[in-house]
């Protein structure tokens, strides 16, 4: 029987690999479990049109920042702050100022009132410390003068009291401080204060986060959100201990700043990044048209009249330090067996091979971020609530389940290198506007995406993208566009490779 010969398959090319790994999208944002900042948020989305995630973390912050003063949350370890740290990741356009604008509002008022009173109680300070002043110099300089009966001057120091202690600067925001700014402001405003600023990147790009001072703030912003005093020694100032200082934290960033602080080792390995509640929400450029807007003035009104409330309650304040003395709010029997249960599933997803194998950092403070975010809702439904109750629980552990997906899925997204990244937006620029078939190092330069305006950054991403086959290099002197050119590619457009 004679053998049939084998058909021969027709060679094909491979196309143009992939430069990244698409990153799937994440899930949707749980809104129900924000309990009673729901309404407030939808209302903000519903005006704003932005991804939910955005006004979401803007309330929830601003919510830790307003209640962190007063109560300390039972976790599984012992009680711990209800301070929240929040990065959020959206690009330009997204328009986060606009959906964190409404919840700081009257944060915002709260301040200029304050400060219109504080100014006169600081002219009021100063008269009587110039008054207090003038006192002890006189009786000190008639000691030092005559030599006097020391223990009548005594008696006459203790008549004139100690130093008048000035009012306390009413900022309760900062956008971008260096540690020792931060020190100084806790030593002389409130004890509770927010590190809020929708240009984040200022922040993680300035000097508090430069190469000299990185560690030392990581460092400073660790013991923060865990509670624990602020000890700073200077060689011209001494020692300093702050006892009872709470922050709160909330940076919107841009994806590519995003990345790279994701990407440093050191922002992780300190525990810095691992206390962030993250997301970056899918886009709703292109479809926020106007007709869509929806206005819920109500919901925003009760918002601003609970955060104003708990605003105008005095903190809990140590007399002899200057520092808060927040009770501690208990969970429920209940509440607390369903952290347990939750602690439990993470940990054993941690296992190698685990879905949170690569972000332990993160998965280990999942519970924690649980309970203190209960906090949270209970204490905004009231501020002397006695315990969290087991919903207030639930909607904790739905939502720092959501958080720790979001970071299990952007950590690959942050692994990406710079150049990497550069190319990436060279490719798109490529398939979606450059329409000529071939391409020039001066063509990027020129046209191509900001950052690549620079010859040396414009042909390390041509390169990569040549290695990836999305482009391919033409012999030299081949003829483009009317001149020879020493070096030039042709553009690969494959089906479906335009995003």
């Amino acid at each position: 029987m004679t053998a049939q010969p084998i058909p021969e398959t027709p060679f094909e090319a491979e196309g143009p690999q992939p430069l990244v790994r698409e990153i799937p999208p994440g899930a949707p944002y749980p809104i129900r479990a924000l309990g009673p900042l729901r309404s407030a948020v939808e209302a903000v989305q519903g005006k704003t049109q932005a991804p939910v995630a955005i006004p979401a973390q803007s309330a929830l912050a601003v919510a830790s920042l307003a209640l962190q003063g007063f109560a300390d949350v039972e976790t599984l370890g012992g009680s711990r702050p209800v301070a929240i740290f929040a990065l959020t990741i959206a690009k330009s356009g997204e328009r986060k100022s606009a959906c964190d604008e409404p919840f700081m509002r009257p944060i915002r008022a709260r301040e200029r009132e304050a400060m219109n009173a504080y100014r006169e109680d600081r002219q009021a300070w100063e008269n009587r410390h110039t008054i207090w002043k003038a006192q002890r110099d006189k009786v000190v300089t008639g000691i030092r003068k005559s030599g006097g009966d020391r223990a009548a001057a005594e008696a006459q120091l203790r008549v004139i009291g100690p130093e008048p202690l000035a009012p306390l600067l009413p900022d309760r925001i900062v956008t971008e401080p260096t540690f020792e700014g931060l020190t100084k402001l806790f030593a002389v405003g409130q004890p509770s204060l927010g590190l809020f600023s929708d240009e984040g990147g200022q922040f993680l790009g300035g000097h508090a986060m430069n190469s000299d001072n990185r560690q030392k703030t990581l460092a400073a912003f660790n013991d923060l959100w865990q509670g624990n005093p602020i000890r700073r020694t200077r060689s011209g100032d001494g020692h300093q201990t702050l006892y009872g200082r709470r922050l709160a934290v909330h940076l919107m960033v841009q994806p590519t700043v995003a990345r790279a602080f994701m990407a440093d080792p050191l922002a992780a390995d300190t525990g810095f990044l691992p206390r962030f509640l993250i997301c970056e929400p899918p886009t709703t450029i292109g479809t926020r048209m106007h007709d869509g807007a929806r206005e819920d003035w109500p919901s925003l009104a009760r918002f601003a009249e609970r955060l104003a409330a708990i605003l105008e309650t005095p903190l809990p304040i140590n007399p002899d330090t200057g520092g808060l003395q927040p009770r501690c709010l208990p969970l429920s029997r209940e509440a607390r067996e369903a952290l347990a249960a939750f602690h439990d599933r993470v940990e054993r997803s941690q296992r190698p091979g685990g879905e949170m194998a690569h972000i332990t950092g993160t998965a280990s403070k999942a519970a924690e971020q649980a309970a203190r975010i209960a906090g949270v809702l209970a204490l905004w439904r009231d501020l002397d609530a006695t315990e969290v109750l087991t919903e207030e629980m639930a909607n904790g552990i739905e939502l720092a389940r959501f958080y720790l997906l979001e970071a299990a899925r952007l950590t690959d997204a942050a692994n990406i290198s710079a150049e990497t990244d550069r190319a990436e937006q060279l490719r798109c620029w490529l398939l979606q506007r450059w329409h000529e078939p071939e391409v020039l190092v001066r063509d990027v330069q020129r046209d191509g995406p900001n950052p690549l305006r620079k010859s040396d950054k414009a042909r390390a991403a041509l390169t990569k993208l040549e290695q990836h086959g999305w482009i391919v290099r033409l012999d030299t002197g081949t003829v483009v566009r009317g001149s020879r050119r020493r070096e030039a590619w042709r553009v690969v457009r494959t089906v479906g490779a335009a995003e």
